[in-house]
């Protein structure tokens, strides 16, 4: 176990024993540290969003699925529910009947 070599401890903390109370009002769990990270989040989400929009704009064919492809997986899904449904009223009407065989 090569990671496990003697590790140095960082020394005593400069803050503030925990059961002392702050002096700064907290937001949320995480204090003040949590609108920075929140803001880094946010920025890269709209980064992302405006790089797609741009990617779009530029190839306006990027293979999406075709209106074709859509509705016949839609009718093939509408179909199997319909079966299985139709199965399902078949065997609860015929129970009775159908426990003898």
């Amino acid at each position: 176990m090569k990671h496990t070599a003697a590790r140095t401890h960082p020394g005593p903390r400069a803050t503030a024993p925990s059961h002392a109370p702050s002096r700064t009002p907290r937001r949320g769990r995480r204090g003040a540290r949590a609108l920075p990270r929140a803001h880094g989040t946010f920025a890269r989400f709209t980064t992302r969003i405006q790089a797609g929009l741009e990617e779009a704009a530029r190839r306006p064919d990027r293979g999406d699925i075709s209106t074709t492809t859509v509705i016949i997986w839609v009718a093939a899904v509408t179909g199997a529910v319909l079966i299985a449904g139709t199965i399902a009223v078949v065997i609860a009407k015929y129970n009775g009947k159908l426990a003898g065989l």
